[in-house]
């Protein structure tokens, strides 16, 4: 596991994972040399590894693959560990093809993004930015994915309209998630403070029984849908 370079006034500190130290090294040389925002903390190719330098160095984004030295889809179990017991790390799953049971694996294991190792590196740069922000970083092919699984399932009592009652503001604080807005822009966006709108957030999750963004995305889509649907 290697360690990270000189630390810049405002960098992102990214800890990044392959299942190749060659594949983990090219990463790293390549987001130290695209830009000196990016702070590349540490490079792991197995699951110890990456909680190890997830305690010694509490990145802001680690970059995960989903198929680590240590078996493939170790990834997922990764990603588990991160949400549990590192909760101010926002992770990203890197995978080689965005199939529809693992984006809702990943999302349900507490990714904040789904990268495919297809795209080019500047959206990677983007992916990892727009999640340091507070944004999820997704398709909207990898979004209907998941709608599309969730509607193969048991229907979801928390999602049933009838039940859930959101205020005027409450539905426009969802709407400003939906559209990849920030806690700080949604607060300039409606003239309210950022910790005001991060209690309408922790509100909305209590009345939806949901516990992320990502899940209030999914919960605003299939709402859309219902309605589109029920119009004559």
């Amino acid at each position: 596991m290697q360690q990270g370079s000189r630390s810049v006034p405002g960098a992102i500190s990214v800890l990044v994972s392959d299942g190749t130290r060659m594949g983990g090294q090219l990463l790293t040389d390549a987001l130290r040399r695209s830009s000196p925002h990016f702070l590349v903390c540490a490079c792991a190719v197995n699951s110890r590894e990456i909680l190890k330098a997830l305690e010694e160095h509490e990145p802001q984004i680690a970059l995960v693959s989903l198929n680590l030295e240590d078996g493939l889809l170790a990834g997922l179990a990764v990603l588990r560990d991160v949400h549990t017991l590192f909760p101010k790390t926002r992770p990203i799953l890197m995978a080689e093809a965005s199939e529809p049971e693992m984006v809702i694996n990943a999302f349900r294991a507490g990714a904040k993004g789904i990268f495919c190792r297809t795209g080019s590196f500047e959206a990677l740069c983007k992916c990892i930015s727009a999640v340091h922000k507070g944004q999820i970083w997704a398709t909207s092919d990898e979004l209907q994915s998941v709608l599309e699984v969730l509607a193969r399932a048991a229907p979801l009592q928390r999602f049933n309209g009838s039940r859930v009652r959101l205020t005027k503001r409450e539905e426009e604080v969802v709407d400003l998630v939906t559209h990849g807005l920030t806690n700080r822009e949604i607060s300039k966006k409606l003239n309210l403070s950022a910790h005001t709108v991060k209690n309408y957030l922790f509100r909305i999750f209590d009345k939806l029984g949901i516990s992320s963004r990502v899940e209030l995305v999914i919960y605003a889509l299939d709402q859309k849908e219902i309605r589109s649907t029920s119009q004559p």
